[in-house]
């Protein structure tokens, strides 16, 4: 910043001895005048900014729950907790809150995948004096087998048989049948399966319908 100054004013001063006008000599000597100025001023160092060491939660694991068809009620025993100090977030399927300053301790407590989707806006929590209550308002009415989403596997297993190449059906198919065939059977499906890996028979059960 000094030198960009003395650079300025070098040049000021130059214009100011080929300048011949009153008016711009007027104007060059009051920006001189001002960057004298500027360079006696001492150059503030930059304030250092006090980096906030990140808050640090003890996470709360302990809970009951019950519900009925349109919400969902979560017991948290917690003492101490100040409604003001409460932090909270509702998605439509996950949340999180934060207890801060609890006996000079914070808390956390959350669910990152609901079972069901709720409605965030309606979601509240309540502070009593040895607990907390949470009620979560279901999107839709109906009863929840657990709080939290659990994949169904039957499901997740058509879905990925659904996705497996459906010539491999096929194949494991001939490969029973060449293995408990007679002779004749065998010297068939043989032919047939040649015939599909050659790209002569797009259908390898050709030969059998």
């Amino acid at each position: 910043m000094a030198n960009e100054v003395s650079l300025d004013l070098e040049e000021l001063r130059h214009l100011q001895s080929i300048a011949k006008r009153p008016r711009v000599l007027s104007l060059i000597s009051s920006e001189i005048q001002t960057l004298e100025k500027l360079s006696q001023e001492p150059i503030q160092p930059l304030a250092k900014v006090a980096s906030v060491p990140a808050l640090k939660y003890t996470t709360l694991g302990t809970f009951s729950w019950d519900q009925d068809n349109e919400k969902v009620k979560i017991y948290v025993s917690l003492e101490g907790v100040q409604e003001e100090k409460v932090e909270t977030i509702f998605l439509s399927d996950s949340f999180d809150i934060k207890f801060h300053d609890v006996q000079g301790k914070n808390y956390r407590f959350a669910l990152p995948k609901l079972n069901k989707e709720i409605i965030p806006e309606k979601c509240k929590v309540l502070v009593k004096p040895s607990r907390v209550l949470i009620t979560l308002i279901k999107a839709s009415k109906g009863s929840w087998s657990d709080l939290h989403f659990k994949e169904d596997k039957l499901k997740s297993k058509v879905d990925k048989d659904k996705d497996k190449d459906p010539m491999a059906g096929i194949m494991d198919l001939m490969k029973n049948m060449y293995e408990d065939g007679d002779e004749d059977m065998k010297r068939t499906i043989a032919k047939a399966w040649t015939d599909a890996r050659s790209g002569k028979a797009a259908d390898p059960l050709q030969g059998f319908r």
